[in-house]
């Protein structure tokens, strides 16, 4: 199972003494099993989602806007929970762990604060100090200036931000569309598996990228998307031909 915090437990209480105290044990809770910084720019993608973002993988530092869609959030943290990364749910409550589980996110490195109230940002500013990865679903709407320092601690620390809304001076926004359910016949069978089409945007994009995956897969992960077939158009009816004798010889009548 993943960590599960409380708000207070999460926050850091007023006064920079409380302040640091709070900051260095989340840092003794995690550094024992990862070293803070990374050594690469970039958080590693799921082969799935290759040739969606114009970098290898999430950049550091950087923040993205996603759809609010547990899969798609669960598609990416998988791969950098498997590399070791400590990851972060915030604001989230009814975000199925199983399901992350599913996706391949390792619950022994993932923390939960399921409902930090209006002090969401808060939350994700103190764990930023420690956690390489964080989801967050925002609860009030934020000042230009507390999302400018926030974009700069993520910088600063080396985290990288999911924020399951529009969010300013995002690395790219990543939407899901054209969604499709497979598994079910005319009023019956089980819902097998769902194909998606994933949509990113963004700073670094010449021009909106699009990739098809199936999300989840009836194992619950992410996977390409078969290649859709294409339509064949349908061979001419040959005319009936019919052999009729004249004068003496045959001919064929069309």
């Amino acid at each position: 199972m993943g960590t599960a915090l409380s708000a207070p437990s999460a926050l850091p209480r007023e006064g920079n003494a409380s302040r640091a105290q709070e900051v260095h044990r989340l840092r003794s809770e995690i550094a024992r099993m990862q070293r803070r910084r990374s050594d690469v720019p970039f958080l590693p993608l799921d082969p799935a989602l290759e040739g969606l973002l114009p970098d290898p993988g999430l950049r550091v530092g950087s923040s993205y806007s996603l759809s609010p869609s547990p899969s798609l959030l669960g598609a990416l943290l998988a791969a950098p929970s498997q590399k070791g990364s400590w990851c972060a749910i915030i604001g989230m409550p009814t975000i199925g762990v199983e399901a992350m589980a599913g996706f391949g996110v390792e619950l022994e490195r993932l923390i939960l604060v399921p409902d930090p109230g209006p002090r969401w940002l808060t939350v994700a500013t103190a764990l930023s100090e420690v956690i390489p990865l964080i989801a967050v679903h925002p609860r009030s709407r934020v000042a230009d200036a507390d999302i400018a320092r926030l974009n700069a601690r993520l910088r600063d620390r080396g985290c990288t931000l999911l924020v399951t809304a529009p969010w300013p001076q995002s690395e790219a926004t990543i939407r899901v569309e054209e969604t499709e359910w497979h598994g079910l016949g005319t009023g019956w069978g089980l819902l097998a598996d769902r194909t998606v089409t994933l949509r990113a945007s963004g700073r670094r994009h010449e021009a909106p990228s699009r990739v098809r995956v199936r999300m989840p897969t009836s194992l619950g992960h992410v996977d390409a998307a078969p290649a859709p077939l294409r339509p064949v158009a349908p061979l001419p009816v040959p005319v009936p031909q019919v052999v009729t004798a004249e004068s003496g010889s045959w001919a064929v009548a069309g």
